[in-house]
């Protein structure tokens, strides 16, 4: 194991945030499972505690693990879209992980990226991350690690260097009313979002 990957994965698991590559921009993650990893990552990024963020899994089966509801009411979503670049807001029936749904309990923002394998060896080796982009309000999408700001960097407990990415940011979708809604245009195909209507 790489040794920037294994401090990852502790610090990780010490509720700390970290740098991680996605298959879209360099983020900022922490553990999904506790309030804790939201919180580090929300206070380094210096963003408000009733903002929703993504809850982040490896692959569509340790998805549904953490949220198993979403099997049933948002499968055919979930197996068109993923793995890849899009941000899908589902309902959520159960209320899991509402330290990550802000103001909105009864719905949960998830993506499985395709990933590298050493982003896909941190965040299987921890269940499941809550990420946002390494920037700072207002900064461009980081697209390679040396893009992400020295704020954040030297705040962050690990960076994990996944070489240069896309720079554009996952597509963001809801898919908790009748029809799909296009919150964020991004690096996901919009046509592969309209056809879940058809």
């Amino acid at each position: 194991m790489r040794s920037d990957v294994a401090v990852a994965i502790a610090a990780i698991r010490a509720g700390q945030a970290v740098i991680l590559p996605t298959d879209t921009v360099y983020g900022l993650a922490g553990t999904a499972l506790t309030p804790e990893g939201r919180d580090a990552v929300y206070r380094l990024k210096g963003r408000e505690h009733g903002q929703p963020t993504a809850l982040v899994a490896a692959s569509i089966e340790a998805l549904l693990e953490c949220v198993p509801e979403l099997e049933r009411s948002s499968g055919a979503a979930i197996t068109a879209l993923l793995p890849g670049p899009y941000t899908l807001v589902l309902p959520n029936p159960a209320r899991r992980f509402p330290w990550l749904c802000g103001s909105t309990p009864d719905a949960i923002g998830v993506r499985v990226p395709a990933l590298s394998s050493v982003a896909a060896e941190v965040i299987v080796a921890v269940t499941a991350v809550v990420a946002t982009s390494a920037n700072l309000p207002g900064g461009a999408e980081p697209q390679t690690l040396a893009d992400v700001s020295d704020e954040l960097r030297q705040g962050a407990a690990a960076a994990v260097d996944g070489g240069t990415l896309p720079g554009i940011p996952s597509t963001v979708v809801d898919l908790t009313g009748p029809h799909p809604r296009v919150l964020r245009e991004g690096a996901g195909d919009l046509e592969r979002v309209l056809a879940l209507t058809t």
